[in-house]
């Protein structure tokens, strides 16, 4: 029930988002700055899904990110950024005594690249892969530091400025491949539904 309560609150917040950018009428999406290449930097936050879900709350972070145009209405976007997803603390009873430990946060840095197209104006979608390294693997029993990271997302950007700059946010769905080669342990996948709310330039 938390969980569901947590992706309306994200949904919502989107859904506000949206309508804001729909009234938004003088310039397009596709508005680049002056060298082509726009920019921007962002706070991300999310909660954990699948068996992730287990042992984490939520995750809050930032990234910057470069779209490139290489056609009409499509972008080359290179992402790099910083998640910690934070650990809960997990009780219950061990020989008849009520005992609590705390699960350890997995801090990551994914550095992603993909594609990003406008179907109509200030509506995108993209999908990025690339790499995540497992900053604090000391903390955990797996045997790898970096996984294979994929991230769907969907999302709405329009213009703040005469001068090109706005607001980019998006939703995306983002998963890793397993950080232990153990048979079964899924438990070592990072599986999340995030927001990501930018401003570029």
């Amino acid at each position: 029930m938390k969980n569901v309560f947590k992706i309306a609150t994200l949904a919502l917040a989107f859904a506000g988002i949206s309508f804001a950018a729909k009234a938004q009428t003088s310039t397009t999406a596709t508005t680049t700055t002056n060298g082509g290449i726009r920019y921007s930097i962002g706070v991300e936050t999310g909660i954990p899904v699948g068996t992730f879900n287990d042992s984490r709350k939520w995750n809050l972070g930032g990234s910057v990110q470069a779209d490139i145009p290489v056609a009409s209405q499509l972008f080359v976007t290179v992402n790099a950024g910083f998640n910690n997803h934070f650990g809960e603390t997990l009780t219950g009873l061990v020989g008849g005594t009520s005992s609590s430990v705390k699960v350890p946060s997995v801090q990551l840095i994914p550095v992603k690249a993909g594609l990003k197209f406008f179907p109509v104006a200030n509506f995108y979608v993209q999908g990025e892969a690339g790499a995540a390294f497992l900053l604090n693997k000391s903390d955990f029993f797996n045997d790898k530091s970096v996984a294979f990271v994929y991230a769907p997302q969907v999302g709405v950007q329009f213009p703040v400025s005469a001068s090109g700059n706005f607001i980019d946010a998006g939703i995306r769905y983002e998963a890793t491949t397993k950080y232990s080669s153990v048979a079964g342990a899924d438990g070592s996948k990072v599986n999340f539904l995030g927001l990501r709310l930018a401003y570029g330039f």
